[in-house]
Order: structure tokens, then C-alpha cells, then sequence
């Protein structure tokens, strides 16, 4: 059966949060307080995931933004502040290592429709549509069961996997150049949330 790939992209962009937490946050003054024990609980059952142990310990013992995005109770329940790219349908499930899809990534590019190959201008646009559409899809699913947890800006995130083999990890949204997800390493090991906060994202990159 044949993939309507136009009508998957809108259903998967639809875990976008598209409400208060989403817009750019206000400049803090200070960081926020440390998040309770029962909040945090409340919070994790909300998202359906178990935060790392040293993320959580941060929320717990330090703060519940400060250097990272700003994790809230809005009206619309929990989430994190200021990010619209966490994709919140996605979170329970196993962040992908980038090797699991660069074949097919690879094959996707090699056929992206061309318009020599379509005498008809429209059904070069319709399969072109459905082609970008699938494309889309695969960049949501690139992060699935990571949250955005800082923004680095000109289009660079940093990540944090709370789902699957990797959770506990952070990486490096590069795509807005390099079209990579890298992740952050510490003497060639994977770095830990604490580590991160003290070092920063840029200096831990592996490219």
C-alpha cells in the first residue's frame, strides 16, 4: 500500500507544542527554583518517560531551567519553555542512533524527483510534495525520544535523550549546516549532563 506521506507529516509535526511554552521565553532574571519531588513524578508520568538521573537530580536539587530550557506546567500541562521543536508524541520512543537511517536517508536523496523525469508539471510537483513530505517525517523521527534542552542558536539545539539505549546521552543538532546529529563526547566518552553543563555544548562536539 502505497504511503500518503503529506497526510504522516502533518499527523507526525502535530506532537509539536503549538501553545505557551512554545514562545520565545522572557529574559530571566534569575534562574528558577528547584522543581519538588511530586512534580517531578507528576511531570514524568504527564510526558510517559523517566528523566535521567542527573537531569532529574538537577530539577531537583538546583533548578528547574537556568542553563537549559525552562521545564513548566503550563495550561496545557508540562513541557519545556521557549521550545517548539521537541516533538512531545515522540518522546516515549527509542532515540535512533544517526547509523540506523543514513542508508536510508541516502536512498531517499537519490531519488528525489526531478523534473526531467515528469513531462507534466503538475505530477512532477505532486510526487516532489510527497517525496519532501517523507523527508519531514524522517527529520521527526531523527529525535524521537530526545528533548531540545537548550538552544544554541543561528538553528543548532542541544539534545537530551530521555528513551532508549541512549538516554542519559546528549547531542548536538547540527542540521542547520552539516545535516548531522552528533554526539557530545568527553575524552572520547559520552558526556554526562553535569559535565555538559560545566563545559557547554560547542567545546564537546565530535564533528
Amino acid at each position: 500500500m502505497t504511503t500518503d506521506w503529506m497526510a504522516e507529516y502533518e499527523r507526525v509535526v502535530r506532537g509539536q507544542r503549538v501553545d505557551e511554552l512554545s514562545r520565545p521565553p522572557a529574559r530571566q532574571v534569575a534562574s528558577p527554583p528547584p522543581l519538588s519531588e511530586a512534580e517531578i513524578r507528576t511531570a514524568e508520568a504527564e510526558l510517559g518517560i523517566v528523566f535521567p538521573d542527573q537531569y532529574r537530580e538537577y530539577l531537583l536539587r538546583q533548578s528547574a531551567g537556568g542553563a537549559v530550557n525552562r521545564l513548566y506546567r503550563s495550561a496545557a500541562g508540562w513541557g519545556w519553555y521557549g521550545d517548539s521543536s521537541t516533538n512531545y508524541d515522540l518522546l516515549t520512543t527509542d532515540f535512533p542512533h544517526p547509523d540506523s537511517y543514513r542508508a536510508y536517508e541516502d536512498e531517499l536523496d537519490a531519488r528525489e524527483p526531478l523534473a526531467q523525469d515528469f513531462p507534466d508539471p503538475n505530477a512532477h510537483r505532486a510526487a516532489w510534495e510527497q517525496w519532501d513530505a517523507e523527508y519531514g517525517v524522517l527529520q521527526e523521527h531523527k529525535t524521537s525520544g530526545a528533548v531540545f534542552i537548550q538552544e544554541n542558536g543561528c538553528g543548532f539545539s542541544t539534545l537530551l535523550v530521555v528513551t532508549g539505549p541512549h538516554r542519559g546521552s546528549l547531542w548536538f543538532d547540527a542540521r542547520a549546516t552539516c545535516d548531522q546529529i552528533l554526539p557530545l563526547n568527553l575524552g572520547g566518552q559520552p558526556v554526562s549532563f553535569m559535565d555538559w553543563l560545566d563545559r557547554g555544548s560547542t567545546s564537546l562536539v565530535t564533528w
